[in-house]
């Protein structure tokens, strides 16, 4: 069942609107069952709200007058809004979305041969990694389903929708904004469906990536959950400066890390058994000579992307 029943759907007065943002199609689905409705309803709604980005059930002209208005009666399309924008001469264009009364960080990063969005999963940090500002803030919640689709939904809008286009305007979604995304599973994963989903976004699995610091346990159930592509946050070459600025590491070191990522890679398809390595180099701290050929020996069996 539905996290939010509905009481009474026909057309009862209910406590709260269902966000329909925080279902996944099959979700959906079972929610229009408990209207009375035909499944297949869930599909048409799914491919409104994501492939043309609408909001308003009013415009959406293949659903009944009667259906649009018991579906105003009960739910919403509610996304993040823009609270600032900030545009770069290359077109990379960064966006403060506002979530509730705080804000979250939104990046388009628009190349030759794709169009990159960076997704925020939590408002804060809680890994405290000393090179990195959202950490400074420390952690405040996690993001719900919608306030983490809903920051590609609102991306989209503004860059301009496939179904009104024809292109995509957005084609690789990382989960490398603010938080840990696998601290926030439960909303991060069905967030990465719809992005998966036919009817909504349709992204391949290696152009939906999720970058972690290194959650083992998180990490070993993620391949149970679903199939994307991954990025290591590492950031050090060896445990003893990893522990300095990357404290989870002194709970799951490299090597618990690099062995958790062979498993995901085991049995993930996603992106032809390789990981991208995320590595900042920070001025006179992890970027000596040493410390490359350190990082080369950690990877060097390792199928890496990218560093």
């Amino acid at each position: 069942m539905l996290e939010q029943p509905i009481a009474n759907a026909a057309g009862a007065d209910v406590a709260k609107k269902v966000n329909l943002m925080n279902l996944t199609r099959a979700q959906m689905r079972e929610f229009f069952a408990e209207l009375g409705e035909k499944p297949f309803r869930a599909d048409q709604l799914v491919k409104w709200i994501y492939h043309f980005g609408e909001d308003n059930f009013d415009n959406m002209t293949n659903l009944n007058k009667k259906l649009r208005e018991k579906l105003k009666s009960v739910a919403e399309i509610k996304a993040p809004e823009v609270a600032v924008e900030q545009r770069s001469a290359d077109g990379t264009i960064k966006w403060a979305m506002q979530v509730g009364d705080q804000q979250v960080e939104t990046v388009y990063i628009p190349e030759a041969d794709r169009a990159t969005l960076c997704v925020s999963s939590q408002v804060g940090c809680a890994l405290a990694c000393t090179f990195c500002s959202t950490a400074q803030q420390g952690f405040n919640r996690n993001l719900t389903v919608s306030e983490i689709i809903g920051q590609v939904w609102r991306a989209s809008k503004i860059i301009g929708n496939f179904g009104v286009t024809g292109v995509r305007p957005i084609t690789n979604v990382v989960m490398m904004g603010m938080g840990e995304p696998l601290l926030n599973v439960a909303n991060v994963v069905p967030a990465m469906e719809i992005m998966l989903d036919d009817f909504a976004y349709g992204l391949s699995k290696r152009r939906v990536t999720l970058s972690t610091s290194g959650v083992v346990p998180a990490l070993d159930n993620l391949s149970k959950m679903i199939d994307v592509a991954l990025a290591i946050s590492l950031h050090a070459p060896n445990d003893e400066l990893r522990d300095e600025i990357v404290p989870l590491n002194k709970k799951y070191n490299i090597k618990t890390l690099i062995d958790s990522v062979n498993r995901y890679l085991s049995v993930s398809n996603a992106n032809h058994g390789k990981v991208t390595i995320e590595y900042v180099m920070l001025n006179h701290v992890n970027d000596h000579v040493e410390h490359a050929h350190q990082l080369a020996e950690v990877l060097k069996i390792r199928r890496v992307k990218s560093i």
